[in-house]
């Protein structure tokens, strides 16, 4: 369970976790291999959502993934890339969540192994990214603010808060 302190100081930061759909390099998983290919060359990121027809998030892909299908016995070979489709290579196995039904703490559990969560609507259409990096910056904003709004007072007294107690009453 995260503080009820700490939890506030982050939801005062977690309007900015968001980087919005319209930031965001995606493909589509009816998109030739090629096409994932090139963006994910252009845009330099290790992954990207892969969106349907209706705008929902239906995978992930990586420049791994596809050069994985390129490589041959001897020689390495674009023919894959206009012989097939994102939809498969994608990865279909994969959280996302909704900003509505997904607590906080559930969302840096996911974050521990993700850089980044796909967020959806309740329709399932694509929203943007919650990125690992947003929630560090949160965590910076807290670990610098804290004092400015709450006294910390300690529950037990630390071993040399203790130590400090027996030395001075002698």
């Amino acid at each position: 369970m995260i503080s009820p302190s700490i939890q506030h100081l982050i939801e005062e930061k977690s309007g900015s976790f968001l980087i919005p759909a319209s930031r965001i390099a995606f493909v589509q998983d009816d998109n030739p291999l090629y096409h994932a290919f090139l963006i994910l060359t252009k845009v330099k990121y290790s992954k990207i959502p892969v969106l349907d027809k209706n705008r929902r998030v239906v995978g992930l892909i990586t420049l791994a993934m596809i050069t994985d299908k390129m490589l041959e016995t001897d020689e390495i070979s674009i023919d894959p890339l206009n012989n097939l489709k994102v939809r498969d290579v994608m990865q279909r196995d994969f959280p996302k969540i909704n900003f509505v039904e997904t607590t906080l703490e559930r969302q840096l559990h996911l974050l521990i192994d993700n850089p980044f969560l796909p967020v959806v609507d309740s329709k399932g259409v694509f929203q943007g990214l919650l990125t690992r990096r947003e929630w560090i910056k949160a965590f910076n904003y807290v670990f610098h603010t804290y004092d400015e709004h709450y006294m910390a007072i300690p529950k037990k007294p630390s071993k040399s808060q203790l130590i400090n107690k027996i030395v001075t009453t002698k």
